[in-house]
């Protein structure tokens, strides 16, 4: 190493972090085996995956989201051998099977980073031996409108749709489960996510979901494996008092009053009715908060612990916030659903890395992660990486940045981001705004799977009639 090269480390400490995470959790071999495991029907010939994942780094995180831009450079270079049609029909074609993989066995290896005994959200002290699990919902917008079956077509149109849960604790995305028609009903998955989130997340978990996942269908497997469920309650669904125990009231943190019944959820006779607790939360002009949940001893776990956990939910929202607007998802690289997808988990996973980043950054500094903006941190990181790549070229990169096992990557993020604090990192304080005015307006959205799917079959009908 060279004097400019060690120099170049030394001034660029987020840069050289975000190389290392990369570089433990996508080296070659790990890329190639989630690909094998996740890939389905798609293969590989000259544009192998690690080298699409590579690609899509740099489009992101080097230039604004460009694909073009990214595949241009590397055929350049000649680190991309196929052609740039080709990278993006490659692109288009990915499985969403493999999207699901490349985020779960991502975050995976993350998970086992994250520094020991933080969390992003502490937990009241009557749930501390649960892991919070939150779900929720997301359709991928703004397609570009490149694809001949997209052309003129008015309106919005829809990517795939996405069922993503959160692990609330360490505030990574641990998995997802989609579809490639963005106008499905997220909550139909819950049975295919569930499962998955039990196989990734250790302990009891307590699943936490807006009113739409009040379902009775569903309330048996958020059960399974001992753990609880803690959902918002929709006013479709039955809830018959039970009269023989009185109505509990109180007041939370905030000087709010809540009252808590017990009944049963769902009409008489319903083979999935249920017996449960439910709270009622009520806010000064605002609608009232109700929530169910199977825990029923008010003794063991009080309401306003209850309360607080599930005003927690609201993270997953800023979590879809920042991934569109801060790491790059408003510009969509491709306009199949399939990649659309793979592009909402990649920037999943890099929020994921910013997570860990951000996390050590806390714990090095004497600060709470909840006091470090995400915001403010990327924009420092994005700036240092694309200092570095302006300097180092990819080969010398390869070189100095090299995968370590796990505890020389821990030892290396500790040493690089202790004592390293900037003020503006600090998260400003959050401010109450009232919610936008509704215009009466509700823009169409169109969904790409279906205009594919319809140009398809047009186009087999077209050629079975020439026949």
């Amino acid at each position: 190493m060279d004097d400019f090269e060690r120099e170049a480390l030394r001034r660029l400490p987020l840069a050289e972090a975000a190389l290392r995470l990369w570089a433990f959790i996508t080296n070659e071999s790990f890329l190639s085996s989630v690909f094998a495991r996740h890939r389905g029907r798609s293969y590989e010939k000259v544009l192998s995956f690690p080298v699409m994942v590579n690609l899509i780094a740099d489009a992101l995180l080097r230039y604004r989201g460009s694909g073009r831009r990214s595949f241009s450079e590397a055929k350049e270079q000649g680190t991309l051998q196929a052609s740039i049609v080709a990278a993006f029909a490659k692109l288009r074609r990915l499985p969403i099977s493999l999207s699901m993989g490349f985020l779960a066995d991502c975050t995976a290896r993350l998970v086992a980073l994250f520094p020991d005994d933080l969390t992003t959200v502490p937990l009241p002290a009557s749930l501390a031996g649960m892991e919070p699990v939150v779900l929720d919902g997301k359709a991928i917008k703004q397609v570009a409108k490149r694809l001949k079956p997209l052309r003129g077509i008015g309106g919005g149109i829809l990517g795939g749709r996405a069922l993503v849960a959160m692990r609330l604790r360490l505030g990574l995305v641990v998995g997802m489960h989609v579809h490639p028609d963005g106008q499905v009903n997220d909550v139909r998955f819950v049975p295919d996510l569930v499962p998955q989130i039990r196989g990734l997340v250790p302990g009891t978990r307590i699943f936490l979901g807006d009113r739409q996942f009040c379902n009775l269908e569903h309330l048996p497997v958020y059960l399974m494996a001992g753990d609880h469920f803690l959902i918002r309650y929709h006013n479709n669904v039955t809830f018959t008092r039970d009269t023989d125990r009185p109505i509990r009231t109180g007041v939370d943190q905030e000087g709010r009053s809540y009252e808590q019944e017990w009944g049963w959820l769902g009409r008489p006779g319903h083979k999935q009715r249920r017996y449960l607790r439910r709270l009622t939360l009520y806010r000064v002009k605002q609608e009232p908060i109700g929530l169910v949940t199977d825990l029923e001893d008010a003794d063991l776990f009080p309401a306003t612990d209850l309360l607080a956990l599930y005003l927690c939910r609201w993270g997953i929202e800023r979590v879809f916030q920042q991934v569109t607007e801060v790491f790059g998802l408003e510009g969509l690289i491709g306009s199949s659903p399939e990649a659309t997808l793979f592009q909402f988990a990649f920037c999943l996973v890099l929020y994921n890395i910013l997570q860990v980043v951000r996390a050590y950054v806390a714990q090095g500094n004497d600060r709470r992660v909840s006091d470090v903006s995400t915001e403010q941190l990327f924009v420092d990181v994005q700036n240092q990486l694309i200092a570095w790549h302006e300097f180092v070229v990819p080969v010398e990169t390869t070189r100095l940045i090299k995968p370590l096992a796990l505890e020389e990557t821990r030892g290396q993020l500790t040493k690089l981001l202790s004592n390293n604090w900037k003020g503006i990192w600090k998260k400003a304080p959050s401010q109450k705004r009232a919610p936008p005015p509704h215009t009466g307006q509700n823009r169409r959205h169109e969904s790409a799977y279906r205009l594919l799917e319809e140009a398809r079959a047009a186009a087999k009908f077209q050629h079975t009639r020439h026949q």
